[in-house]
């Protein structure tokens, strides 16, 4: 799974990276060491402008909220399930069935953070997990493929401009053999030249969409330990990608 990311580009940064026709952010948010679910962050949708829903679709940057809410949800902390789609049953499930077919983001990444289960146990004989930071080698933004949904509040008024509450996942997929043995779930990417193609929401075909998201490319990605200061969220900086220094774990 992807259940802890990290994300410091600011959003001038991003609209020049995703190449954005419009910015929706009024305030960026804060560089975030530790963003874990129910925390805003920052996606690249495709959508026609809001005044004028029959123009061609615009990419535009937006703030969303980790957790998926479908549009049907009568609970909103429904989304507090939904941080992850696995890509093998996402045109099963009835949460992310709609929004695989025509809601689809991405989301910029610095890397991510997964545990791994050391041979060293608790008090209590479970394994101690050790955090790694997972990370593009050349420095580059990840794109993870995202989902997005829009869900109406029904308690507030028509007028209120906080009805809408647009909310994401992060789509994963089986680790590649270069990280699987830290964790066997991992989020898809988009390759920069397949942005468009899969951003763009008039294609709906799931054979075809599938096609666009594969694992990273072996040897792109890269993984070291860090500290689990990482394991609270209350703690949050750069010096939580600091590597420890040890050796990253191998396959028996």
């Amino acid at each position: 799974m992807c259940g802890r990311y990290a994300s410091s580009r600011r959003p001038e940064d991003l609209v020049e990276e995703f190449e954005i026709d419009r910015s929706e952010v009024k305030e960026g948010l804060a560089p975030d060491y530790n963003v874990a679910p129910t925390k805003e962050v920052y996606a690249v949708v495709e959508r026609p402008p809001s005044s004028d829903k029959d123009r061609p679709p615009q990419r535009q940057l937006r703030v969303l909220t980790w957790g998926l809410v479908p549009s049907w949800a009568k609970d909103p902390s429904i989304g507090n399930k939904m941080i992850n789609a696995r890509m093998e049953t996402v045109t099963e499930k009835p949460a992310f069935r709609k929004p695989f077919a025509s809601r689809r983001c991405l989301l910029p990444a610095d890397g991510y953070y997964e545990w791994y289960a050391t041979e060293q146990r608790t008090k209590a004989g479970k394994p101690l997990k050790q955090p790694f930071f997972i990370h593009p080698r050349d420095g580059s933004v990840m794109a993870m493929a995202g989902l997005y949904e829009i869900w109406r509040d029904p308690t507030r008024d028509d007028d209120d401009p906080q009805r809408f509450r647009w909310t994401c996942t992060v789509l994963t997929t089986s680790a590649e053999d270069d990280l699987g043995h830290i964790h066997d779930r991992m989020p898809l990417l988009v390759e920069r030249e397949r942005y468009g193609a899969w951003l763009d929401p008039t294609r709906s075909d799931p054979e075809v969409l599938t096609e666009l998201l594969v694992p990273a490319a072996p040897g792109r990605l890269e993984a070291y330990p860090v500290s689990t200061m990482v394991n609270s969220v209350k703690n949050n900086g750069p010096d939580l990608l600091e590597p420890l220094a040890t050796e990253p774990p191998h396959p028996a």
